[in-house]
C-alpha cells in the first residue's frame, strides 16, 4: 500500500497563503477597530465635558430656554435659538434637494442614455466635492443679492440665501443614492412592465421608484443629516445672531391664530447649532469655563439628533428593503 505525501512546494504555498491571508485579516481589523475607538473617543470626549457643563446647568434650562448668549452677561444657554436656526436651514434644503435629487436619480437612472449618463452624473457629483465655504461665499456674494433685488428688507446675512446653498450641497448625496437604488433593481421587473402595456412613465413611478424605496429614503435621511451638520455655509452666509421669531396673533372670527412672520424667520439673521460652536471655539473664552463647556453640550445635542436621524434611516431601510 503507497503512502501518499503532499507535495512540499504545495504544503509551503498553502502556509505563505494562509500567512498572507492572516496579515490581510489583522489589517483590516485594525482599522475597523480603529473606526469604533475614534467613535468611542468622540463620545466620550463628548460626554465628559457636557456632563461637566450640566453639572453646573439645569439640562431643562438648557433643553427650554429661549435665549443663547454664552459670553455677554447675563449669560444664558438656552438651546432653542440654534435648534430652530438648524431646523429651519435643514427643512428648506430639504425642500430643495430632496425633489431635484430624485427626479435627476430618475432622469439617471431611466431616462438617460448610457454616454449621457455617464458625463452628467460624475459633473453631478463635482458639487459635492466643492468646499462648503466656497458655497458659503458664494451664498453672500450672489444669492443674497438677487435675494435682496426681491425681497429689498433682507439681511445681509440671512437664513434664506444659506439654506438654498445647503440645499444645492446636498442635491449630489440625493441623487447618486437614488440613482444607486433604483439601478439595482432588476431589469426582469422594467420588462416585465412593459410586458403587461405599461408605459415608461408608469414604468418608473409604479414599479421602479417602489422598489428603490429604501435606498431612496435612506438617502433623504442621509442628507437630512449632512444639512443638519453643516458648518461653513451657514457660518459665512447666515450670521451669528440666534433668535427665536416673534409669535404674532390674528383676529380670525374672533379668534386669536398665531402665526410668524416668514419674512422674520426667512430673511433675517440667525444661528445653527454648528456655526455656535464655531464661534465659542473661536472666541477667547477660557478652557474649562461653564460657556466653553457649552460646546460639548451643543454637541452631543446635535451628536444625539444626527444619531437618531441614521436610526431612523436603517429602521426605513430593513422595513422597505426587498431582496432580489
Amino acid at each position: 500500500m503507497t503512502e501518499y505525501s503532499e507535495d512540499p512546494d504545495l504544503a509551503g504555498s498553502r502556509g505563505f497563503q494562509s500567512l498572507r491571508e492572516g496579515f490581510y485579516k489583522a489589517v483590516f481589523f485594525t482599522f475597523a477597530a480603529a473606526t469604533v475607538l475614534t467613535t468611542i473617543a468622540i463620545i466620550l470626549t463628548l460626554l465628559i465635558d457636557a456632563v461637566g457643563f450640566f453639572a453646573e446647568y439645569s439640562v431643562v434650562a438648557f433643553l427650554t430656554g429661549m435665549d443663547w448668549s454664552p459670553s455677554l452677561r447675563p449669560v444664558s444657554f438656552g438651546v432653542l435659538p440654534l435648534v430652530f436656526g438648524t431646523l429651519v436651514v435643514t427643512a428648506i434644503a430639504a425642500l430643495i434637494a430632496i425633489p431635484v435629487g430624485t427626479l435627476t436619480a430618475v432622469y439617471l437612472s431611466e431616462y438617460a442614455a448610457p454616454r449621457t449618463r455617464a458625463i452628467l452624473k460624475p459633473l453631478l457629483e463635482i458639487l459635492a466635492g466643492v468646499p462648503t465655504v466656497i458655497y458659503g461665499f458664494f451664498a453672500l456674494v450672489y444669492v443674497t443679492p438677487v435675494i435682496e433685488f426681491v425681497f429689498p428688507g433682507v439681511s445681509t446675512f440671512n437664513v434664506l440665501s444659506a439654506s438654498l446653498l445647503v440645499g444645492i450641497m446636498t442635491i449630489p448625496m440625493v441623487s447618486s443614492i437614488s440613482e444607486d437604488a433604483m439601478s439595482a433593481v432588476p431589469d426582469s421587473l422594467r420588462r416585465a412592465g412593459y410586458g403587461m402595456g405599461a408605459t415608461k412613465y408608469e414604468v418608473t413611478t409604479d414599479i421602479i421608484v417602489p422598489a428603490a424605496t429604501s435606498g431612496i429614503v435612506s438617502s433623504y435621511i442621509l442628507a437630512i443629516s449632512r444639512a443638519i451638520g453643516e458648518t461653513m455655509i451657514v457660518t459665512v452666509a447666515m450670521g451669528m445672531q440666534p433668535a427665536l421669531p416673534t409669535v404674532q396673533y390674528a383676529d380670525v372670527l374672533g379668534l386669536g391664530i398665531p402665526f410668524v412672520h416668514p419674512g422674520e424667520v426667512f430673511l433675517g439673521s440667525g444661528q445653527t447649532m454648528t456655526a455656535a460652536m464655531v464661534q465659542i471655539a473661536n472666541s477667547d473664552l477660557s478652557g474649562g469655563t461653564l460657556a466653553y463647556n457649552s460646546l460639548f453640550a451643543i454637541g452631543l445635542t446635535l451628536f444625539v439628533i444626527t444619531l437618531l436621524m441614521n436610526v431612523v434611516s436603517n429602521i426605513i431601510s430593513e422595513r422597505y428593503r426587498e431582496e432580489y
